[in-house]
């Protein structure tokens, strides 16, 4: 599609749905109230700083983690913006351990939401860039009981129909795909509208950054060790030493790594004998941005194989994560898998 001088996230995704004979609209309904959300949890992050909305709640949430006072508030906003719009037949969220049901005084729909809806939160205090990532299946089955869902929501990631993240920073900017590529939009607060900035994303299909929590390093198998050594190692003809940069944000570092080419990681680690497979969620983190990556020209893997096709087992199920650039995941799985060292 041609890009054209201010087309807004709405007509581009009219314009997607005209191309698609089979579409109904309900899902154009449900990215634009998802969005509306954004909008509101934007204002909300720029003007933490003079709101009692910083800091930590004192509560612990479903992940064993601080939850942060934005972190609940975007979380209740999603759901109270995409529960009344008929479109959904349940939720689920990073913060809340079991699906969420559609109140019966709502109409159901078809679909099925999953979201961080604050990635990052503990960054919000230092005023880094956060966001929140979605990704969005079609129900499977003829079950309206939130009792049976569960079996719809755990699909494989390649059964996403949508995914994408928000990224509130210096600017605010929503990155999407249905399947046909992956398009940024930035939020112009002037006009209220996202409007089309980053059209056909393409990752290089090398990079020269890597992204690694490496105080981890000792924690780490090590195969996991010789891979990030490998990247830090000087090598010319490979274009070795890469540069390191590690926000501790996934959806910064990653945003970061699709624009310029790069490979982020977050292994399996034997810091906390609870996390085996490392800190990251499958459905509602590694999964979207699998889909995104991959529509980018780019490949999520665990270390053995691509993220998009394993089967998850539960909601909040966690899984090693490399993903970035294609031929920079491919070595790192070449270290993983113990075919290089």
């Amino acid at each position: 599609m041609a890009k054209r001088a201010g087309i807004t996230i709405t007509q581009h995704l009219l314009s997607q749905q005209r191309e698609n004979p089979e579409a109904t609209g309900a899902f154009t309904i449900l990215l634009n109230e998802l969005i509306v959300a954004a909008k509101i949890i934007s204002k909300e992050v720029n003007k933490a700083g003079l709101a009692d909305i910083l800091g930590a709640t004192g509560e612990i949430n479903v992940q064993e983690e601080q939850v942060q006072k934005l972190d609940v508030y975007a979380n209740r906003l999603i759901i109270e913006r995409m529960q009344h719009i008929g479109q959904l037949c349940c939720m689920g969220s990073e913060e809340i351990a079991d699906l969420i049901d559609i109140p019966n005084k709502y109409p159901k729909g078809n679909y099925i939401l999953l979201f961080d809806p604050l990635d990052g939160s503990s960054n919000i205090d230092v005023n880094i860039s956060i966001g929140t990532i979605f990704g969005i299946f079609r129900k499977v089955s003829d079950h309206t009981d939130i009792n049976f869902l569960l079996s719809d929501a755990l699909q494989q990631g390649y059964k996403q129909v949508a995914a994408g993240y928000f990224l509130y920073g210096s600017s605010t900017m929503m990155v999407y795909t249905a399947g046909n590529g992956v398009h940024g939009f930035t939020l112009y607060p002037s006009v209220g509208e996202f409007l089309l900035s980053h059209e056909n994303i393409r990752i290089p299909e090398k990079g020269k950054i890597y992204s690694v929590n490496e105080s981890n390093y000792q924690y780490w198998d090590d195969k996991t060790k010789a891979l990030v050594d490998y990247f830090k190692t000087k090598d010319k003809e490979t274009g070795r030493p890469y540069t390191s940069r590690y926000v501790g944000s996934l959806v910064a570092d990653f945003h970061r790594n699709l624009l310029k080419g790069g490979i982020f990681m977050y292994p399996a680690d034997m810091k906390d004998p609870k996390k085996p497979h490392g800190k990251l969620r499958l459905m509602v983190e590694a999964n979207p941005l699998a889909m995104v990556v991959q529509q980018a020209g780019g490949y999520a893997s665990d270390g053995n194989g691509p993220i998009l096709q394993l089967q998850p087992n539960e909601l909040h199920q966690r899984v090693p994560l490399y993903i970035g650039s294609k031929k920079d995941v491919e070595i790192a799985e070449e270290f993983i898998s113990g075919k290089r060292g």
